[in-house]
């Protein structure tokens, strides 16, 4: 472990200077965070992502920097495997590793800090060997590593709620302990994405850590709008900050105050996309269409500013035409997903299903006896085999009233948890809709089909999010320093 002061006070002075903070992003995926940290003026240096595709779609969309070697930039990388040295050899950076990046940004799977613990964690520093051969903890021991090797001035952290009662240890606060004897001072706390602009309700853990010589605790954005979020919110907060402790680094919830504008619906964010009815009409011509097949966008006299947003961002802005108009061909369901009610979840749909099967079964002349193999037939046509009682939240039809619910990577498997509102279209979104959600901007391309677009949607840190979290940071290293960072040490 190291301190180097001396690298970290030329990073702040060079800041303070109006230069942009570089940033190194690990696990980056596609890059929502990663947009979002452009967005509010941070300067991409580096990302690390081991999943080929989405390291691809990273490249398709942020462009080399003037000092990196463009073959280098678009390739997959393990972080468990390459370490900061070496990326900085590949990368052809000219500076040395300590000196070339001021941010470390990381959304580092959970599965990083499973059961980690303070003894675990200690162990990360040499003093007990057996953590150091457990699986789980290798990408937080490099993580850690990488720390030591950038010498970064600031240090962000995303990660789901879950990680603050993980197996009954509040992880951030065990790193923020890690982190602040390496010259760091810590803070750790939970956002809503509705509350910054997103259609989505989708609530994450972020963790800053910035230099001890700054001596201001880190803070984070204050809300910009509102929205009464739904009661298995509150209960799932509850549970992960069961062991927050009253004198640890956990800074306060942000809540949106009164008279901010309504947080963003599903429809003022979806509605002006394309018309989707191709996989009902001519499901042959859905088949053929790619993700990166554009089509009109539809005729709206006045657009929501949102909407507006996600058309014009900056080195993003679309014309007449966008792109990820593909949805998924499920042909029992689109009678149910034109007959749910909006909002309505999977007993419910379960419920439609059961009845549009009745209605079929008394068709059939003769009516085939319950149970018989004509009956199953005819069961399997029109009935998910799903049980209700175990999969309740399985479908979910948006409410056009309200944000979303929170989107996953598990949409790269299927979408039933985002059924659109309109019945007409009988469908579940589109790739498109699903980036819409997570506010990526309608220029944003991803690389790959289907399915993996919708995997690096989920994953993905919403920008818009991400863009308040970073604007907030950049104004804290932008302060004069008011006191020496820990003494420099090999």
């Amino acid at each position: 472990m190291s301190y180097r002061a001396d690298i970290r006070a030329k990073k702040l002075e060079r800041i303070r200077a109006k230069g942009a903070p570089r940033v190194l992003e690990l696990c980056s995926g596609c890059g929502g965070m990663s947009l979002g940290l452009a967005a509010a003026g941070l300067e991409l240096i580096a990302h690390v992502e081991l999943e080929p595709g989405a390291a691809e779609s990273y490249a398709l969309n942020f462009p080399v920097p003037p000092t990196v070697l463009a073959d280098a930039w678009s390739q997959a990388r393990d972080m468990e495997v390459d370490a900061a040295d070496d990326l900085v050899r590949e990368l052809g950076l000219k500076t040395a590793t300590a000196e070339s990046f001021d941010v470390l940004a990381a959304g580092l799977p959970c599965q990083a800090f499973a059961r980690i613990g303070r003894s675990k964690l200690a162990s990360v520093r040499g003093e007990e060997d057996a953590y150091r051969t457990d699986p789980r903890a290798k990408l937080y021991k490099r993580f850690l590593e990488y720390v030591d090797a950038t010498q970064p001035v600031a240090i962000l952290i995303e990660n789901v709620p879950d990680i603050l009662n993980f197996g009954g240890h509040n992880v951030p606060e065990e790193i923020c302990a890690t982190l602040e004897q390496r010259g760091y001072l810590t803070g750790y706390t939970l956002l809503n994405a509705a509350y910054y602009g997103v259609p989505q309700m989708r609530e994450r853990l972020f963790l800053i850590a910035i230099d001890s010589s700054l001596g201001v605790r880190p803070s984070f954005p204050a809300p910009t709008h509102h929205v009464q979020l739904p009661s298995g919110y509150e209960s799932a907060r509850s549970v992960a900050m069961k062991h927050v402790p009253e004198d640890g680094r956990f800074i306060r919830v942000p809540a949106p105050a009164e008279g901010l504008p309504p947080a963003v619906t599903v429809k003022a964010a979806l509605a002006d996309l394309p018309y989707i009815s191709e996989h009902v009409r001519t499901p042959e011509q859905m088949r053929r269409r790619k993700v990166n097949d554009r089509l009109p966008y539809r005729e709206f006299l006045d657009l929501t500013p949102y909407q507006r947003l996600m058309r014009e961002w900056s080195g993003f802005k679309t014309g007449g035409e966008v792109a990820g108009n593909v949805v998924r061909l499920t042909p029992r369901d689109f009678p149910i997903f034109k007959a749910m009610p909006k909002g309505a979840d999977y007993p419910q749909a379960r419920k439609v299903a059961e009845e549009l099967f009745e209605a079929r079964l008394k068709l059939e002349r003769p009516r085939p006896p319950k149970g018989s193999a004509h009956w199953k037939v005819l069961q399997a046509e029109h009935v998910p085999p799903y049980d209700p009682g175990k999969f309740p939240n399985k479908w979910w039809k948006l409410d056009p009233a309200l944000p979303s619910r929170t989107l996953t990577a598990h949409m790269g498997k299927d979408t039933y948890s985002h059924i659109h509102w309109d019945s007409r279209q009988q469908r579940t979104v589109s790739v498109r809709e699903a980036a819409r959600l997570q506010s990526f901007p309608d220029g944003f391309r991803f690389s790959g089909a289907m399915n993996a677009s919708y995997r690096q949607i989920g994953n993905a840190v919403p920008p818009l999010l991400a863009k308040a979290v970073a604007t907030s940071l950049k104004l804290l290293l932008a302060r004069e320093p008011v006191r020496a960072t820990i003494d420099d040490a090999a």
